[in-house]
């Protein structure tokens, strides 16, 4: 069953290694870590974790759209798409720090 997950992200910008995983555990709670290589300028760096997210989580971009905190490294998004497999998928990438 689909369903719309909201997922706490902390966004890491100009990082030397793009990576997905971790936790951080910041004002939206519990939140993945997102490290990218693009800078926090003119929203280059949300959009590459958005992408970022898609890909670790296995939807598609067009899946995942930025809810709140455009301008902060925390945000939250919202993904669409298979509810035991997402919440399985992000609890591994938050919680075991798969590399």
């Amino acid at each position: 069953m689909d369903a719309t997950l909201t997922v706490a992200v902390r966004v890491k910008p100009g990082s030397a290694r793009a990576r997905v995983g971790g936790r951080f555990d910041g004002p939206h709670g519990p939140a993945l870590v997102i490290a990218v290589n693009a800078p926090a300028v003119d929203g280059r760096a949300t959009e590459a974790a958005r992408r970022a997210l898609a890909g670790a989580l296995g939807v598609r971009p067009a899946m995942v759209s930025l809810r709140a905190g455009a301008a902060s490294r925390d945000k939250l998004f919202l993904v669409e798409g298979p509810a035991p497999e997402l919440t399985e998928a992000l609890r591994r990438l938050r919680d075991g720090a798969a590399g």
